[in-house]
């Protein structure tokens, strides 16, 4: 059986596991593009730039943490909305990086990772019979994560080449049945950041459309905040007057500090917002490892201001790959965030009349190289996609590799 992308899924029911198809809540949903680009890359001895994780280690400082935090006796139970001490270390993070004044007791949980922000938040307020905005290409947690709540996902797509959003399109779209609006800046997979007139324009769209009892709510899915290029400033709904006082925002230290594998993330929302959360969480995940919050903390309190080196760090990294890729046939719009790359591949001859994911088959199997198509992000994706995402989080001798056999496998078509 195939998903609508043609990816072979492999969670879903069949007689011979006893589990009928039938009664599957997601029976649609199989292997997401992520595992399957993985996958098939280690079988083939692929170069992976596809799936967004680092293959470089992590600080030594930060490893040091870790065993100092075991050592100091984390190794029970942490507090179900997190540690107090990371809660505060993060506030005291978001008011360096120009933040508000955020109450870590009562508007702070940290999570499991961001996805788990993500899917506690909706989980909170999504109902049966409400619907929720998403913009594609969407990450893919979003869709299953409502439709689980017994909500219904719009999708709205964001044309390429600009990925910019039409607001016509949204206004639109609202409805009384309008519950959420999700939102990702910077975005994945696109590598777009929204402006402060973006908000702006979000913001009156709520306003307008929801009442005092039946307010329509926005997640933010802020993860690659500090990954922004060019000199670009994030715009945050936190930072924003009207947009805070109704919006969970999400984050991941797994893309600030490298260490995706940690699973370690946080919400940041109103109090009132945020009790509702916690009501989903502590019975989601309940509690996150309590040596990695505390290494987190500890981290932290010595390096206040890592996180001003993020920027920079990936800023290099893009630039290597944009050079090592020039000449190459791929037209390479810089990102503008994320710690990722688009790359249109729609002139070179031999293969603009492949579909995106036939040309990241082809890279993987004649290339030797993993990247992720597009097209598995959108519900309905355009029939005219020619782009593939590149990761740029990897070592320099990985991204200098991936472009020489892309490089070599190019100038061959």
């Amino acid at each position: 059986m195939k998903d609508p992308h043609g990816y072979s899924i492999t969670e879903t029911g069949t007689p011979e596991t006893g589990f009928p198809e039938t009664i599957s809540k997601l029976p649609d949903v199989g292997t997401t593009i992520f595992t399957v680009m993985s996958r098939r890359a280690a079988e083939q001895g692929a170069v992976n730039v596809g799936q967004g994780f680092p293959d470089y280690p992590i600080e030594s400082s930060l490893a040091e943490c870790v065993t100092e935090a075991v050592a100091s006796g984390f190794n029970q139970y942490a507090p179900m909305e997190g540690s107090l001490a990371l809660r505060a270390a993060i506030a005291a993070k978001i008011a360096a990086a120009g933040g508000r004044a955020v109450d870590p007791e009562t508007e702070l949980t940290v999570t499991c990772g961001g996805t788990e922000s993500i899917f506690s938040a909706i989980q909170a307020v999504v109902g049966p019979g409400d619907e929720a905005i998403v913009f594609d290409p969407a990450y893919d947690a979003y869709d299953p994560a409502i439709r689980l709540a017994g909500g219904r996902c719009l999708h709205i797509p964001l044309a390429a080449p600009e990925f910019r959003y039409d607001w016509d399109r949204v206004r639109a779209a609202v409805s009384d049945r309008t519950r959420l609006i999700i939102i990702n800046n910077p975005h994945n997979p696109a590598c777009t950041v929204a402006t402060a007139s973006d908000l702006d324009t979000l913001a009156r769209i709520v306003r307008e459309a929801g009442s005092r009892d039946r307010p329509v709510l926005v997640l933010a899915d802020e993860v690659y905040e500090h990954v922004l290029y060019d000199g670009r400033v994030h715009q945050s709904v936190m930072n924003h007057a009207e947009l805070r006082e109704r919006s969970f925002a999400v984050y991941s230290f797994g893309k600030t500090l490298h260490i995706t594998g940690w699973r370690v993330g946080y919400c940041v929302a109103p109090a009132a917002m945020t009790r509702e959360l916690r009501k989903v969480h502590q019975f989601n995940t309940f509690s996150i490892a309590a040596p990695l919050q505390a290494a987190i903390a500890l981290y932290l309190q010595r390096h206040p201001l890592a996180f001003r080196e993020v920027a920079k760090f990936f800023g290099a990294k893009r630039e290597l790959l944009l050079r090592e890729l020039a000449g190459s046939g791929l037209s390479l719009p810089p990102a503008q965030g994320s710690y990722f790359q688009l790359a249109d591949y729609g002139g070179l001859a031999a293969c603009s009349g492949l579909s995106d994911v036939a040309f990241a088959e082809r890279l993987i199997n004649e290339a030797g190289v993993a990247v992720i198509p597009l097209s598995p992000f959108y519900r309905e994706p355009p029939p005219t996609m020619r782009i593939v995402r590149l990761c740029v989080a990897k070592r320099d001798e990985t991204l200098v590799e991936a472009a020489r056999r892309i490089r070599a496998y190019t100038s061959g078509t």
